[in-house]
């Protein structure tokens, strides 16, 4: 049992609580980093690491990029499938240049949860100036004069100015502190489960992204692994699911069953663990993030896309800006709410154009008919992918989609 002060505490050794830590260490600014469990453990997840993964890494170092794309445990992805409710498929490349002849480094990568947060933890635990404590579960926290006070499970008591909250979807404090609640429009219901035997992963190692008629507004996923596995599952609306009464446990299975085009490429499958559950906060209202002493990262502040259900890479990207503006308090010695805005301001410059545009998304997926086209025109459209593809490269791009004329190109172009 012990006492300890920090100037920032970081809940959550997650890629969000992670990459804050290391930025934090990058500018100077010592911290303390909880989490009640102990590396390597297991997170349901979809398991791709997109571009802005790998973005935010060489933000920090490109050595730690170019460690992560070494590893045996790193599978490199060079681009998207995305089939419509007709079932035609629509496959789009991350880059333009191709299929990693003309580039030496994948666009994204996909690595299991277990072996990907590990490595980020590896590199939190060789930092002087971070103290990580694995395996510490905070049990009460009050505010007080000088922030917040944390009391953990065996009585150590940790005194914290600043508070950057990286612990999940079931945050106690998003909840409890900052009023963050569950909104079934707002949150999405997902299965994961592993498979190996897996037939038809396609070169390039293309995630695929099923809108199979059965499950619409939600999709099907198949993400190949760095071992020949497969990570399946699928994911819906959480007030879809209730309104319809879905066990997605018992789906998952049988809609491998009810579409041939599955049935044909799982008939040599081994399922090699249990299918898991898990929720997750979407990104597709604006909600504060901040506020007295504290900032929320990932999917603590609700930062999932609505569309495709990315968490790691909006969970990194806030950590980063909240190790940003947790350093300006800490040398400004200012915590107050109105001080901590530009970390909101910041999140949502970046965040919700691409948020909003993929809650568009979700909800086009509502009128197959509409989806169906816009997969067809796309198939016979080169600019039409070529676009889908820059937006991939540049995010900022993606504003495109959100102007008239661009559906009007898409609509009534020719061009091929």
């Amino acid at each position: 049992m012990s006492a300890i002060s920090t100037d920032v505490l970081v809940l959550g050794a997650g890629p969000g609580g992670a990459m804050a830590a290391l930025f934090l260490h990058k500018e100077g600014v010592d911290c303390v980093v909880v989490d009640k469990a102990v590396f390597p453990r297991d997170k349901i997840c979809g398991d791709a690491l997109s571009g802005k993964v790998v973005e935010v890494l060489n933000r920090y170092d490109r050595a730690l990029t170019d460690k992560l794309a070494l590893r045996k445990e790193s599978l490199p992805c060079w681009g998207v499938t995305f089939v419509a409710p007709d079932l035609e498929a629509l496959s789009i490349p991350f880059q333009l240049s191709g299929n990693g002849q003309e580039r030496e480094r994948a666009p994204g990568f996909i690595s299991r949860r277990m072996d990907f947060d590990n490595f980020l933890v590896d590199e939190v635990r060789g930092k002087d100036g971070i103290r990580l404590m694995e395996g510490c579960e905070i049990k009460s926290f009050e505010r007080n004069a000088d922030g917040y006070l944390f009391t953990a499970a065996d009585g150590t008591t940790i005194q914290a100015r600043m508070v950057i909250v990286a612990d999940g979807a079931h945050s106690r404090f998003a909840k409890e502190v900052a009023g963050i609640e569950v909104e079934k429009e707002h949150y999405c219901a997902g299965v994961r489960a592993y498979y190996e035997g897996v037939e038809g992963i396609a070169d390039g190692n293309y995630i695929e992204l099923h809108f199979l008629k059965d499950l619409l507004p939600g999709y099907f996923w198949i993400f190949p692994l760095p071992d020949g596995g497969a990570n399946v599952g699928l994911g819906i609306r959480s007030d879809y699911a209730s309104k319809r009464r879905i066990n997605l446990r018992k789906e998952l299975p049988e809609l491998i069953k009810r579409y041939p085009q599955l049935q044909e490429r799982f008939k040599n499958a081994r399922l090699t663990d249990e299918i898991r559950g898990y929720g997750l906060p979407l990104g597709s209202k604006k909600r504060p993030l901040s506020g007295d002493h504290y900032l929320l990262v990932g999917d603590a502040a609700s930062l999932i896309d609505p569309f495709t259900g990315e968490g790691i890479g909006n969970a990194m990207l806030s950590g980063m800006l909240a190790a940003q503006q947790a350093v300006k308090a800490v040398q400004a010695g200012r915590f107050d709410a109105a001080f901590q805005q530009p970390y909101d301001q910041a999140i949502f410059r970046r965040l919700w154009p691409e948020l909003k545009l993929s809650y568009r998304m979700q909800r086009l997926v509502n009128y197959p008919w509409l989806f169906n086209f816009v997969v067809r025109k796309a198939n016979r459209n080169r600019v039409l992918r070529e676009t889908i593809t820059v937006m991939f490269e540049d995010i900022d791009l993606r504003d495109r989609l959100r102007k008239p004329s661009f559906y009007f190109q898409l609509l009534f172009s020719g061009k091929t």
